[in-house]
């Protein structure tokens, strides 16, 4: 039997909540701090008796995972829960109601997978300019705003740039909005990670930069990020196991009389949580039924890396994904910020 070498075939993934899906031996339980049919805000701490088990910084972690945002009511919703999440994050690292904060839009406005930073900052309401000529009416914090770019349009370190604004500017927060990577095509644009950990960009897709944190700038860092991009070995994989959901639906229900006057297309099996036997398996996928999720991907990167085909994929409705997206995070930071922003200010 060829063995597999599983040594550097990490998952990309910017995600702590991907990592504990994967993991779920290790003594780690999200908790969730707030759950309806269309939303769930689950909170994980890393700290320095668990630190060692991930390969994540220590800090808060709060990610909120909804179904869709591209209807009003349902933009509405997850709005309110992540400006109740940010602000409960701002209180937590007890950011003072006077704090000036600097908030940076990470990534390159060319592309569009990569343009929820410095798209959200076209949202975002800055006001230190109008501190600096006298007093701005009650309920509005001293807040200002940048879009680095990239490394490769500047060729200069993101976080040597920041440092350099911080330096001049002297804010006592920064926050940082940026394009993830997730190992789940569940999460595609449909989760929002809040940690006060920091931010390494680019980490997701391979082109770690230097890191953006408490521990390299000296203040409290909040990285604000949704994913927007798999890579195709997470499609291969995560397809693989759908197909093993579908067929095992399939068999539990084959006598059931309703389900045969609902086309075959239209079966939401995703609810569905019996596996098939090992030998079912077997019959359906040969010697690949048999692998675990890990070997599984390990298997699908030893096909895809040497012919360079693990591309980073995006949906076809990215354009209008990131626009709406970006205005929500806007909101997200505006209404947390500023005790009396409205959006017609």
């Amino acid at each position: 039997m060829h063995t597999l070498d599983l040594k550097n075939k990490g998952y990309r993934t910017d995600l702590i909540i991907d990592e504990l899906a994967r993991e779920n031996n290790k003594n780690l339980t999200p908790k969730i701090l707030d759950k309806s049919k269309n939303i769930t805000v689950e909170e994980v701490i890393i700290d320095k008796s668990n630190k060692q088990d991930w390969n994540k910084k220590e800090g808060t972690y709060k990610t909120i995972s909804f179904l869709d945002i591209t209807d009003k009511d349902n933009f509405k919703e997850v709005e309110k829960i992540a400006i109740k999440t940010f602000k409960n994050m701002l209180e937590e690292l007890k950011i003072e109601p006077d704090a000036k904060v600097l908030v940076i839009g990470l990534g390159n406005e060319s592309s569009t997978p990569d343009a929820l930073g410095p798209k959200t900052i076209n949202h975002v309401l800055v006001t230190r300019h109008l501190f600096s000529l006298g007093e701005v009416e009650e309920g509005y914090r001293n807040v200002a705003s940048f879009k680095p770019s990239v490394t490769g349009v500047t060729g200069i370190e993101t976080k040597d740039l920041i440092e350099g604004i911080k330096e001049k500017i002297k804010p006592d927060l920064l926050i940082v909005i940026d394009a993830l990577a997730s190992s789940s095509i569940d999460r595609l644009n449909k989760t929002i990670q809040i940690t006060s950990a920091g931010i390494s960009p680019g980490s997701g897709v391979g082109n770690n930069r230097l890191e953006i944190s408490k521990d390299t700038l000296n203040i409290p860092v909040i990285a604000i990020g949704v994913p927007t991009v798999v890579d195709g070995a997470t499609i291969v994989e995560n397809t693989l196991q759908l197909l093993l959901k579908k067929i095992s639906f399939q068999v539990d229900n084959k006598d059931n009389e309703k389900l045969k006057l609902i086309p075959s297309i239209n079966q939401n099996y995703l609810e569905h949580t019996k596996e098939l036997s090992k030998d079912q398996k077997e019959d359906l996928l040969g010697m690949v039924g048999l692998l675990d999720e890990q070997e599984l991907r390990s298997l699908i990167l030893e096909v895809l890396l040497p012919v360079n085909y693990n591309m980073m994929v995006t949906p076809k409705e990215i354009d209008y994904l990131i626009d709406k997206l970006s205005l929500l995070l806007g909101n997200m930071i505006n209404k947390s910020l500023h005790a009396h922003f409205n959006p017609t200010n």
